[in-house]
């Protein structure tokens, strides 16, 4: 019953991408996260331990933030706007079936993420070190990915034309995308003690493992954008060859070759 509310408020809150087709995957996604840590929190308020309570919370912190500044660099970001023109389908050509379809896997998606949490409630799991481990990577990954975004949106507020290798950037060159890693590595990491039964093990491995998939996809399509408009300053060849592109301190450079990566 919990997952299938979990499911039911990311259908309604990623409906906003019949408006615009990509907010199914960037505003719906970010606002569904929050919305489902707010019906956690109202479902198990009984049962909220400090462990999972922080989590919910962490997962309304983590979609209000990310929704909002998706909202921001929309609007405001003129550099962002030209980017990705060219890049991001409009959708108003895509059938209503397929918009259908995308609107469901999104929101199974988002559901499926979020369920470790839910199952560490429902099932009446006892916090443990697993559960406070697992928080506290979901804390950090959430933390760097905040962090990569107000520094490069300084960056390039500063130099509109360079590519951004300070801060952050220095350690990977997609430090946002690595917090979202850690962020539903975290969650998922936090209910290996709680679940019980396969369709819970299924839901909570096919959510985390779509969105690292999904993570790699958008290290690739960045790799590629960023080779086509940097790739001949000998600053950048230099900075490419020397940071990994999303692990840190795995020698992991490239991802663009990697065809089957979304993108």
């Amino acid at each position: 019953m919990g997952f299938l509310v979990m499911f039911i408020v990311a259908l309604v809150i990623s409906a906003i991408g019949f408006r615009k087709f990509v907010w199914f995957i960037s505003l719906g996604y970010g606002f569904s996260i929050a919305g489902i840590g707010v019906a956690l929190l109202a479902m198990f308020a009984a049962q909220l331990t400090p462990v999972t309570a922080i989590m919910a919370v962490l997962l309304v912190i983590y979609g209000c933030r990310l929704g909002g500044y998706l909202l921001i660099r929309e609007h405001r970001s003129a550099s962002y706007q030209a980017t990705m023109k060219n890049e991001i389908k409009e959708g108003s050509s895509t059938p209503f079936l397929v918009k259908i379809l995308v609107w469901v896997a999104c929101a199974l998606l988002y559901a499926c993420e979020t369920s470790p949490v839910l199952f560490r409630l429902s099932n009446n799991a006892t916090t443990d070190v697993v559960a406070v481990v697992g928080a506290v990577i979901m804390a950090v990954g959430i933390v760097l990915e905040s962090v990569a975004d107000a520094t490069k949106n300084r960056f390039k507020q500063q130099h509109p034309k360079r590519f951004c290798d300070v801060g952050v950037f220095r350690l990977v060159r997609c430090p946002n995308y690595l917090g979202e890693v850690l962020a539903w590595t975290g969650v998922f990491v936090s209910g290996w003690t709680a679940m019980h039964g396969i369709w819970q093990w299924l839901a909570a491995v096919a959510g985390w493992a779509c969105i690292v998939w999904i993570m790699f996809g958008g290290a690739r399509r960045l790799e590629i954008r960023q080779t086509k408009n940097y790739g001949d300053n000998p600053e950048y060849r230099d900075y490419a060859n020397r940071t990994p592109i999303l692990i840190p301190f795995v020698p992991l450079y490239s991802v663009a070759k990697f065809k089957w990566l979304v993108g």
